[in-house]
């Protein structure tokens, strides 16, 4: 099922949060749910407040869910791939900057060949983009082409950044950050959804809980402020996380 933007999604809340999420746990688990909902999300193409949010971080607070939000042509297709074979019930969160849309600036890193024959990625297994020694970069998603992008920016003053695309939200692949995390002993979390009860302060729970004792500096995020997306493209600029802002906050964490 395909539901053109995650905006839009209020209008089935009752049908996803109550039913698609819950069936499989209310019926003993003798009823599967093999469905997936597929959505676009994201901004940073001046499309307003209602049609440029991410919301999977509200998502994947919901039991029952299995949360898939790929950042490249070749893990979309496995990995819906894989959410097609599932029995649960999973939602596809798929970037517009990654998919391509004709209206939006060409992303050169979702560009990339795709096999025919059919593969698989497993759920829970992240992918280090880029290995590195001095921070951790945790994300999802188009931020995961930003962090890449800052990560080379990085390299050019000298700091080396771990860059981890997440893949999935649920199931989460907690060893590969909590191990990149005790390697490098900082963490920077780069979220395109919403700061506050989301993703970001998930992964920065996980991490002072299961590596607080590696930890050189606190935890930074950098995520869309509790505001809604601006229409006006300055402004929308200022709220959603930048490759340069992303940079500064690196420093900062590493200076600290």
């Amino acid at each position: 099922v395909e539901l053109m933007f995650v905006d839009f999604f209020g209008a089935a809340m009752d049908q996803i949060y109550n039913h698609m999420a819950k069936i499989h746990y209310m019926s003993g688990g003798n009823t599967k749910v093999p469905m997936v909902l597929m959505t676009a999300i994201g901004g940073s193409y001046s499309d307003a407040a209602q049609h440029s949010q991410c919301l999977y971080g509200l998502f994947a607070h919901t039991p029952g869910i299995k949360i898939v939000v790929p950042s490249s042509p070749y893990d979309a297709k496995g990995l819906m791939t894989q959410a097609i074979r599932d029995d649960s019930p999973v939602m596809f969160f798929f970037h517009k900057g990654v998919q391509g849309l004709g209206w939006m600036t060409p992303n050169p890193r979702a560009t990339a060949h795709v096999p025919e024959e059919s593969y698989t990625i497993p759920f829970g297994q992240a992918d280090v983009k880029r290995q590195g020694q001095d921070l951790t970069i945790l994300t999802v998603s188009l931020m995961v082409h930003r962090s890449l992008d800052a990560a080379e920016k990085l390299a050019e003053q000298g700091i080396s950044a771990e860059v981890i695309d997440l893949r999935t939200l649920v199931p989460l692949d907690r060893e590969t950050i909590v191990n990149s995390v005790k390697k490098t002993h900082r963490v920077l979390v780069v979220d395109e959804d919403y700061l506050s009860y989301g993703m970001s302060g998930e992964l920065t729970a996980i991490v002072a809980e299961e590596a607080l004792d590696y930890l050189d500096a606190a935890p930074k995020r950098l995520a869309v402020p509790d505001v809604p997306i601006p229409y006006s493209r300055p402004m929308e600029k200022y709220v959603i996380p930048t490759v340069d802002r992303i940079v500064a906050t690196a420093k900062e964490l590493v200076e600290s």
